[in-house]
């Protein structure tokens, strides 16, 4: 089910593997035949896209070498790492093949059976998040996009009732609503219209309408990542001149402010009379969990905290990953890909939180324990 390159298991700590073996051979006594979810669909910014913006007229695109260095093959996917997604390793933990990025999904002749991924790079929230990079699928476009997918699965299989009831939904979006709209000051009007707090209301509130829309076209398990410590990626060092290890705690601030704001949605509507009858919503904690991995790098088996290791200028965070040019040799080392995105060896040990960790990293309930209900 996993696949490790040789550089993967030289660099990647061996708590973090023999954890894995632990998680997979769970995986394997508890479901020999089968996925722990029929399907698993995702929504989502460039963390999670695995392609859609290839076919888009965007600037937020990474179909090109290296991007996808160590990922199957060493080819570009636009995936905006250089392996694989935490929604790539979570696929992999829970039994499922890989699922379609939606765009190569509409001209027909692709599985969707077992789910669709309708991130798209620069997408956020708001319609207006990231526009000046061109096309993109906001929040509520990727809610639309999967009104085309649950038409063909009904063509497949009639009532899909209990299909959408027992099928895996992630959403990781938010980031950029912050550092492609309100941290632009120069090119959108947000910052001076709302005060963080008013801002992240304001988020919620355009998140949870799509997510309800979700649960009234029948999912019922929806896993809801949370912003990371976005004042730690190298973008943010290197655009605020921040001292060797620190990050912009304005920033952080911010997406904390988002963050609780998401995990008391969670406890309202695992609580609400409808919601919480028949349905579980999961927080996921990726803020906490990058705190910990860049407070205690070693203790993870990384190097490299404050860089990206493909990039150009200060904190190779001036400027993004760039076609053709050559990465850093011992990625597994850095906890930064880019500027503004983790490698894959973040990924896997998030994706591991995520499925199997404590009540601090995915709550009330992880994965595993979700699939079981």
């Amino acid at each position: 089910m996993m696949s490790f390159t040789t550089q993967s298991l030289v660099f990647v700590p061996l708590f973090v593997v023999l954890i894995h073996a632990v998680v997979l051979a769970a995986v394997d006594e508890n479901s020999p035949d089968e996925a722990m979810f029929p399907a698993m669909f995702v929504f989502g910014d460039s963390l999670v896209d695995n392609g859609n913006n290839n076919r888009l007229n965007s600037l937020a695109r990474s179909n090109y070498f290296p991007y996808g260095i160590d990922f199957d093959g060493g080819q570009p996917t636009g995936r905006f790492s250089n392996g694989k997604t935490i929604v790539d390793f979570i696929g992999e933990l829970l039994g499922l093949p890989d699922i379609p990025a939606f765009m190569e999904t509409i001209d027909g002749g692709v599985d969707v059976l077992r789910g669709v991924n309708y991130a798209s790079a620069a997408g956020g929230i708001l319609e207006e998040t990231g526009r000046h990079l061109g096309e993109r699928f906001s929040m509520r476009r990727q809610v639309e996009n999967f009104d085309k997918t649950l038409m063909e699965i009904s063509r497949g299989i009639g009532s899909v009732t209990e299909y959408l009831a027992k099928s895996l939904v992630v959403v990781s979006l938010g980031n950029n609503d912050y550092i492609n709209n309100y941290l632009k000051p120069s090119l959108f009007l947000t910052s001076s219209i709302y005060d963080p707090p008013s801002f992240a209301d304001l988020l919620l509130s355009n998140f949870t309408s799509n997510l309800l829309e979700l649960y009234e076209k029948g999912f019922r398990k929806f896993v809801l990542a949370g912003v990371g410590p976005l004042g730690c990626i190298p973008d943010q060092l290197a655009a605020r001149a921040v001292p060797p290890g620190q990050c912009v705690e304005a920033v952080n601030e911010m997406a904390e402010l988002f963050n609780n704001r998401l995990k008391s949605l969670v406890d309202r509507l695992n609580s609400d009379h409808k919601t919480g009858r028949d349905a579980i919503f999961v927080y996921g904690n990726t803020y906490g969990a990058a705190v910990d991995i860049l407070t205690n790098p070693i203790s993870y088996g990384f190097e490299v905290t404050d860089r990206g290791c493909c990039g150009v200028g200060r904190n190779r965070g001036e400027i993004t990953c760039l076609p053709l040019a050559v990465p850093c040799a011992f990625r597994d080392r850095h906890v930064f890909w880019d500027a503004f995105h983790p490698t894959q060896a973040f990924n896997l040990i998030i994706a591991l939180r995520a499925f199997n960790g404590s009540k601090s990293d995915c709550y009330p309930i992880n994965l595993f324990q979700m699939s079981r209900l």
